[in-house]
């Protein structure tokens, strides 16, 4: 198996980038954007997790079996979020006996 080696540029860049967006997330926080606010902050999320999987995980560089793996979990994730969401979403469809 062949071993890619990036650049330090690449690493110095990469790491910038998830200390800008780890700045925006700080400023979304303090700013009032209503229901969009958890959106953007978890958009910001998903990028920062896609700069370090493929760049310090090297998943870019990886296997078709380990990018296989890794769209598994993430399908797996995409699934526990629309579970939890579709629960949240419908618990004001039936009263709560008592109130």
């Amino acid at each position: 198996m062949s071993e890619h080696i990036d650049s330090i540029k690449t690493y110095a860049l990469v790491f910038a980038a998830l200390i800008a967006a780890t700045v925006g997330t700080t400023a979304v926080a303090f700013v009032d954007l209503g229901p969009f606010s958890v959106v953007v902050a978890l958009a910001i999320a998903v990028c920062k997790m896609l700069l370090v999987a493929l760049f310090f995980m090297h998943v870019r560089h990886s296997t078709r079996l380990t990018r296989l793996v890794v769209l598994g979990g993430l399908l797996w994730l995409l699934i526990l979020v629309g579970i939890t969401m579709s629960d949240i979403l419908t618990r004001g469809w039936v009263g709560v006996p008592g109130r």
